[in-house]
């Protein structure tokens, strides 16, 4: 048996997830800017509350790694660290847009089968955190910080129909959307959920972090703006 909490705090959306060989128990989740901090012991708690489990039934956390928001990355890794320092048990980090991928993917009804997926996180301005999976969420391009210009994915496009998902989409749905082989959908949140299927087989990989080293995957370093003056 694998009981497992699942931790995604790496967009707007702060998620948690119970789920115990790779069935999903309980869901809390709330899209809310700047909240993480502030919820996600009480979602943590709650969550166990409604499952009828407690801290020491876990034997696994998941965390979504990033890339994403600076801040709710440092704050997800941070509640997962401190879970499995406390318990004495196994980390898993899982890339946020793998995860995004495949719980899009798993919940596609029908898509053609030459499809591939790039969720997209928001990188502020016309920048986003992407990447390009198959049908089998298996990588066809690597993670990057990438400007969306006219001519984005232009060779993919040539042979593929790509469905664009995330907030990162959603900002550039005007360009994506010029070419006919686009898809871009406006209704993907993302959710602790997702990480169910990769945690479980992380899990009986026993592909575990290094608790004590662990960090965000951030990809671009965090930079302080500057205060406006009222």
């Amino acid at each position: 048996m694998a009981l497992i909490l699942q931790i995604e705090t790496a967009t707007q959306t702060c998620s948690v997830a119970l789920a115990e060989d790779g069935k999903l128990l309980h869901l809390i989740e709330k899209t809310e800017k700047n909240i993480h901090a502030a919820v996600i012991t009480l979602f943590i708690e709650e969550l166990l509350e409604k499952s009828n489990k407690k801290f020491s039934d876990l034997d696994a956390v998941a965390v979504s790694m990033g890339p994403g928001s600076y801040t709710g990355l440092r704050i997800g890794v941070s509640t997962a660290k401190g879970i499995c320092f406390a318990l004495d048990i196994p980390l898993i980090g899982i890339n946020t847009l793998e995860a995004m991928s495949s719980g899009f993917i798993d919940n596609c009804f029908s898509v053609n089968k030459q499809a591939v997926f790039c969720p997209m996180i928001d990188a502020r301005r016309m920048e986003v955190y992407c990447a390009v999976f198959n049908s089998e969420n298996r990588v066809i391009l690597p993670t990057e910080a990438k400007i969306i210009e006219d001519q984005a994915f232009a060779d993919l496009f040539k042979e593929h129909v790509i469905y664009f998902f995330g907030d990162g989409a959603a900002k550039c749905e005007d360009i994506l959307s010029q070419n006919l082989n686009a898809r871009v959908m406006d209704d993907f949140t993302n959710s602790a959920s997702f990480l169910t299927k990769l945690a479980l087989e992380r899990y009986l990989k026993k592909r575990f972090e290094d608790v004590a080293y662990f960090e965000p995957y951030y990809l671009k370093d965090f930079i302080v703006g500057k205060k406006v003056s009222e």
